[in-house]
């Protein structure tokens, strides 16, 4: 019977590394070629309830008979040549994070799976770009072995039966055969807690046939639904979703080379033919770049993802060139290219809808590189986010929350509510001042600001502004405004703090200066 929730087109290839922990190790002590070189046994230890064990073993070290939770004092007694180290799982999570990057260079949907030593990448739709499935997985695998890494990989049309065949070592598994492909193998090709296995094992059901055979109602009531959402995981009877790690590109074009580069010139260079390929997507989308990714694979694995945006949008190669022509100069010798990229990927993560404008009868106006917003993205380009900000109004009357500085290329509401006449300029923080004023209420007539005296010649006030109850203190004193103007027709902004008469003394700031 057919499941309703098989889909035979989507292809799953999995990938697992049993030797992650210890690979990480000795590609940090030796590096790639590792392999090449001569070497002790290597075992990684962790505490468990208070006793130190075998966490992870290398091919050596497993050859010589020892296994995993084994003790790490009968293992030194067996084999004192053994070299143990610690675990480090956050260590360990890098290294396959980095591993998920460098496989988006075969499809961008790559999840990290449970168990912390493998993946899950969806190939559907891209195996005949690699030759198909076949040459697919064997050219990942080589250059994962380049790299360092013993690499096991299998394919079906579900994760759980992908799983199950990277880690017993079955051939492809076709559509509508995982059944018959994974009833010979052990529970644990069903990715099952240990827990359930030996319960399992317990009562004679030794392999995954035997369980998938069993009466289901029986099996739930004993061991949990979780047995049974695993079997039909597996079979494609219930729907598996998996999160990718990087979020899918709208549009995206990419240039695998046959000799790496390395030189920044040949870099943009790249980037600027991968822009005029994705013009033509953009015009027939009618939208245009508001924010592009430049994802540069190396030759040993490392990824490097340069991103850039737009305030307006923009599908003129020039204009997206220019931009990663100011983000690659200011990262300079940050861009490390080591032995060379060997492809490079432009996408498109964000687009907005993009209507050209005829400016005469020779063709349609395309962007003005001097506008102030191309400007704005080549600044923020070259010194990042926050080289330029703009001011955004907030809803607040006390003047230092009234205003918010934001990114230029963040979103402006089109809507704000209207402000009072407020000075050109705020200080960062109001300064205190020494006032002679007419009491209780009466403007200054003098002032003493930064060591210098200032005479008043006319003043507009009181504007009283009051603490904000729901965010300040409840003894939070009220704020008196003045717009004075001195003799020399210098304007400023002054306030008084309390009231004469309170037990404390009223104090004077200024806070800010009018044009």
């Amino acid at each position: 019977m057919t499941s309703l929730f098989r889909n035979d087109a989507q292809r799953m290839l999995s990938l697992w590394f049993p030797y992650l922990a210890t690979e990480r190790v000795w590609r940090g002590r030796l590096g790639r070629s590792w392999r090449s070189r001569r070497r002790p046994p290597l075992a990684v230890s962790h505490r468990d309830r208070n006793a130190q064990r075998i966490y992870a073993l290398d091919e050596q070290a497993e050859a010589l008979g020892l296994k995993r939770d084994m003790g790490v004092a009968d293992a030194r007694a067996m084999h004192p040549s053994i070299d143990f180290v610690e675990a480090d799982p956050a260590a360990d999570r890098r290294v396959l994070e980095a591993l998920a990057d460098w496989c988006d260079r075969y499809t961008p949907l790559v999840a990290l799976g449970e168990e912390g030593d493998g993946l899950f990448l969806d190939i559907t739709g891209c195996a005949h770009l690699f030759g198909g499935e076949t040459a697919l997985l064997r050219d990942l695998v080589e250059r994962l072995a380049l790299q360092g890494f013993d690499a096991r990989g299998g394919l079906a049309s579900t994760p759980g039966a992908a799983w199950a065949a990277a880690r017993c070592g079955l051939p492809p598994i076709l559509p509508g055969e995982e059944r018959p492909a994974l009833t010979p193998l052990p529970l644990a090709a069903l990715r099952l807690d240990p827990a359930v296995r030996s319960g399992l094992e317990s009562v004679g059901l030794r392999t995954a046939g035997s369980v998938m055979d069993a009466p289901r109602a029986p099996l739930a009531r004993r061991f949990g639904r979780q047995l049974l959402v695993r079997i039909d995981q597996a079979l494609g009877d219930v729907e598996e979703a998996l999160s990718p790690r990087l979020p899918v590109a709208p549009l995206s074009a990419e240039r695998p080379l046959a000799e790496p580069v390395s030189r920044l010139e040949d870099v943009e260079q790249l980037i600027l033919m991968l822009a005029a390929s994705l013009k033509a997507d953009l015009e027939r989308r009618g939208e245009g770049a508001r924010l592009l990714q430049a994802a540069l694979f190396r030759v040993d694995g490392a990824v490097c993802r340069i991103e850039v945006g737009a305030s307006v949008p923009m599908r003129e190669p020039p204009s997206i060139g220019r931009l990663f022509h100011e983000k690659l100069a200011a990262s300079g010798e940050e861009l490390d290219a080591g032995f060379g990229f060997d492809l490079v990927r432009l996408s498109v993560l964000s687009t907005a809808s993009f209507m050209e404008a005829q400016a005469d009868m020779t063709g349609p106006k395309l962007a003005d590189e001097n506008a102030p917003a191309f400007f704005a993205d080549r600044l923020r380009a070259r010194h990042g986010e926050q080289a330029l900000l703009r001011p955004l109004l907030q809803q607040s009357h006390v003047p230092e929350r009234a205003v918010r500085l934001v990114p230029y290329s963040a979103a402006v509401p089109t809507e704000a509510f209207p402000a009072k006449e407020r000075p050109v300029r705020l200080l960062s923080h109001a300064e205190r001042v020494e006032v002679t004023a007419e009491v209780p209420e009466g403007p200054p007539r003098h002032f003493r600001w930064r060591r210098a005296s200032y005479r008043v010649v006319r003043a507009e006030g009181p504007e009283r502004i009051a603490p904000e109850w729901w965010r300040d203190e409840p003894d939070a004193p009220t704020r008196d405004y003045f717009r004075i103007e001195d003799e020399a027709g210098r304007r400023y902004w002054l306030y008084r703090e309390g009231f004469y008469g309170d037990a404390q003394p009223p104090r004077w700031f200024l806070q800010g200066l009018f044009a």
